[in-house]
């Protein structure tokens, strides 16, 4: 994914980068809002994060400008500016989430997955090995038989698929159930139910230790 980092803080940026690049996103710095501006009307971006307080064209005004040239990507504001003013006025120009400093960079994550996954056409259908998911009408099957999922197994399911060649961390699952409980335990209970559900349908969730949960394909 190609992501546009708009942030004057020199050494924000340099961590934000390599964290970034870490998470499978290809970026480029932009250090203030008329470079910001510049690369988003000129160069195409899946998605981008703009700080408000930029020097030469402030944030909002790059925003609005974007906005009304028509760019329809992701926008995510990540600022110090945390009046629900400054909030309410990023919103209405245009950004899609708004993030205030300090934060974490796993929630960071998970807010641009969020935002990717809501802007992304996925097929209402979506079949890997003898797993069938029928997005429009909530319901998995494998190999034709009906696969009985709580709406967290089915929502954490959908999370899987739709992004089976990464890694999906335990807080973009919390981020996907838009739950309050960032504990790990009632996670891997899931995890272990849609185990069991999985068997016989070519796939499996395996744990990749430290980062989260992949969907792959078995070798049966």
């Amino acid at each position: 994914m190609n992501l546009l980092l708009a942030e004057d803080d020199a050494l924000l940026a340099d961590a934000l980068q390599q964290q970034l690049l870490n998470a499978s996103f290809k970026v480029e710095w932009a250090e203030n809002g008329a470079v910001a501006e510049y690369l988003l009307r000129k160069q195409d971006f899946d998605i981008a994060i703009l700080d408000l307080g930029l020097p030469m064209v402030d944030g909002l005004t790059v925003l609005k400008r974007v906005r009304e040239a028509g760019r329809t990507l992701p926008i995510l504001v990540l600022t110090a500016l945390d009046a629900l003013e400054h909030r309410v006025a990023g919103l209405q120009a245009g950004a899609d989430d708004y993030l205030t400093k300090p934060f974490d960079f796993p929630e960071l994550e998970a807010r641009l997955q969020a935002l990717l996954r809501r802007g992304r056409p996925a097929s209402q259908t979506q079949q890997l090995r003898r797993l069938t998911l029928d997005r429009a009408a909530r319901r998995a099957s494998i190999g034709g038989e009906p696969l009985e999922l709580s709406p967290r197994e089915w929502t954490l399911l959908d999370l899987l698929l739709a992004e089976r060649d990464r890694v999906v961390t335990k807080q973009q699952i919390v981020a996907a159930w838009g739950s309050e409980d960032t504990s790990g335990g009632s996670i891997e209970v899931y995890i272990h139910r849609l185990r069991r559900k999985l068997e016989g349908s070519g796939l499996a969730v395996r744990t990749v230790r430290g980062l989260g949960y992949l969907l792959e394909a078995t070798s049966a």
